[in-house]
């Protein structure tokens, strides 16, 4: 889905308030077990994308070629990408096995939360204030279990919190172009793919380029962007901030500042 499509369909949900518990459990064996990974529309965020790379030790170009179906959002020009299902009828998930998802460590945030969507907005304090929803599909019965769960502790339990930041940041730039209220340049959609989606081709960019004489990056983060994607998929979040809106004020809190004239969009 769309991120507009993302936040009208968890409207249309039942919102699981704080402190509220809801029981879900699922298992090899249940009735249902595999039920929900077919016939998929779901957005992969650039930290989905680099830690399903990661599990397959495939390159960003071939990933995005085999599994996931690109476009460009209309009303930003911002690059999404999908999950690709397999073309068989029941159009299932690439990955899954009579025995579950056979990446499971390194699925995607959506299939991490499942059965709960998760949802963000300003808390009016410099953070972010979290949503949850419950995704109660009629075929699901783990929902029949007697564990119980709040949103925090679910997402806990499912290791979700290494994708918080990432993932937050990813909507923070989204929901700031769409405040905009214009759609970014051909160029910057491509400077994005490249940036977030592509971060193995985006750190021989990075040297190629000689991005660092641009942005003055310190020796020590310079090295850990160029060895480690995690480091550098968020400076590539930094540097995208930086070309769109000229905003240096994350930049100069993580060790970068511009040096010079930055990229312009």
């Amino acid at each position: 889905m769309h991120t507009d499509e993302t936040q009208e369909f968890l409207a249309s949900l039942p919102e699981l308030e704080e402190g509220k518990t809801y029981h879900f459990k699922c298992y090899p064996g249940i009735e249902c077990f595999n039920a929900c990974c077919s016939d998929l529309d779901m957005v992969l965020t650039p930290y989905d994308i680099m830690r399903m790379r990661a599990a397959l030790k495939m390159s960003s170009i071939d990933f995005l070629r085999v599994y996931t179906v690109g476009h460009r959002a209309s009303d930003t020009n911002f690059p999404i990408f999908k999950f690709r299902m397999t073309d068989d009828a029941a159009r299932t998930c690439a990955f899954v096995t009579d025995k579950g998802c056979r990446i499971y460590n390194d699925r995607p945030g959506a299939c991490r939360m499942y059965p709960l969507g998760r949802a963000t907005k300003p808390d009016g304090k410099g953070g972010v204030a979290e949503q949850f929803f419950v995704v109660k599909e009629p075929h699901c019965r783990g929902f029949l279990e007697k564990d119980e769960w709040t949103g925090a502790s679910w997402k806990n339990d499912q290791g979700f919190q290494e994708y918080t930041a990432s993932n937050d940041r990813y909507m923070y730039i989204l929901s700031k172009i769409k405040q905009e209220g214009r759609p970014v340049s051909d160029k910057m959609s491509h400077m994005a793919t490249l940036a977030m989606y592509k971060i193995d081709e985006f750190q021989r960019f990075i040297t190629k380029m000689r991005l660092f004489d641009r942005v003055e990056v310190d020796e020590k983060r310079q090295k850990a962007i160029l060895d480690n994607e995690q480091v550098a998929l968020a400076f590539a979040m930094d540097w995208f901030e930086l070309m769109l809106f000229h905003d240096t004020s994350k930049l100069k809190t993580k060790g970068v500042t511009p040096r010079g004239p930055a990229c312009k969009s």
